[in-house]
């Protein structure tokens, strides 16, 4: 299956995230801010990145710009999953160049619909050697 990173700053929606994932066959990576999230980017290369908006150190619409602005990350795709409700923090996170942006609280079947939706996008960018 594919390698997710999961950047939340709450233990109880990461440990979640990391188990209902798990389930699914998935490979997932934990950070707990935006600075272990692209030090992992960088390292570890996931096909997907499961972003939170309000984290410290470092906040998602920052990681996710240093990411669309990369060549060797811009391709990897970001579901943000944010409280942030308010349409102008989802119209910022998607002109960022966020895959899609997913509010609290969420139910697992969207969530992975949207997961697979992103990770067929990945499949097909490879496909044609992008």
């Amino acid at each position: 299956m594919a390698k997710i990173l999961v950047t939340e700053d709450e233990p109880y929606i990461s440990k979640m995230l990391e188990f209902r994932l798990n389930s699914l066959g998935h490979e997932i990576l934990l950070a707990s801010d935006g600075e272990q999230a692209l030090n992992l980017v960088d390292s570890d290369r996931p096909d997907l990145l499961i972003l939170d908006v309000m984290m410290p150190v470092m906040g998602g619409f920052q990681v996710l710009q240093k990411m669309k602005e990369d060549k060797s990350t811009s391709t990897i795709p970001v579901i943000i999953l944010s409280g942030n409700r308010q349409e102008k923090d989802i119209v910022t996170g998607l002109e960022h160049g966020a895959f899609d942006y997913i509010t609290k609280p969420f139910g697992f079947p969207e969530l992975i619909a949207r997961i697979n939706r992103a990770l067929t996008y990945v499949s097909k960018l490879s496909l044609y050697g992008l």
